[in-house]
């Protein structure tokens, strides 16, 4: 298997329409590891870990959105999976 992490951040109308819940379904629905938090600049920040082509599945779900978001931009980083996370966690 090709692991891999990424390291998000979303911009556009992203908070209050649901979007860190969004992210984790979207997670539980590839099964990558990972968390997301909002950002006092109006961002979402997000880390998948798992398998590459489910990571990049899954950040075109992100490009979506649920409903009432506007993604304009992701910036994606990757990163060497490091092994540490334990399921998917929203962070507040």
């Amino acid at each position: 298997m090709d692991e891999a992490r990424a390291h998000l951040f979303v911009e556009g109308r992203v908070q209050g329409v649901f979007y860190r819940a969004f992210a984790r379904d979207i997670a539980y629905t590839f099964g990558l590891k990972g968390w997301v938090r909002n950002l006092h600049d109006g961002r979402v920040e997000a880390v998948f870990e798992g398998t590459k082509g489910l990571i990049e599945r899954a950040i075109r779900e992100c490009y979506i959105g649920p409903p009432g978001a506007r993604v304009t931009n992701i910036e994606v980083k990757w990163e060497q999976p490091k092994g540490d996370l334990k399921g998917f966690t929203v962070k507040y």
